[in-house]
């Protein structure tokens, strides 16, 4: 079977983020009232797997291989099957 998974890669809480900071003070500049400006990255993969257990075993190991650097990342992810 075909799954479609979205696995989204952001900074871990107290990380420096210099291009979220970099937009933030642009925002500002633009005359926009924002505090705080995160950025991450969203994966999407297409898979094939027997079950979406194995696609969603298959997308967390992709994502903690090569996606996500465990000293600074966090990582979401959602599985769904293609028709």
């Amino acid at each position: 079977m075909r799954y479609r998974a979205k696995i989204e890669v952001s900074l871990k809480p107290g990380t420096t983020d210099p291009e979220g900071n970099t937009t933030r003070s642009l925002l500002k500049e633009l005359g926009y009232n924002v505090s705080e400006v995160g950025v991450s990255k969203v994966y999407t993969i297409r898979l094939e797997a027997t079950s979406v257990g194995e696609a969603k075993a298959k997308s967390e190991e992709i994502a903690k291989r090569l996606l996500a650097n465990p000293t600074k990342d966090d990582f979401t992810m959602i599985v769904e099957e293609q028709r």
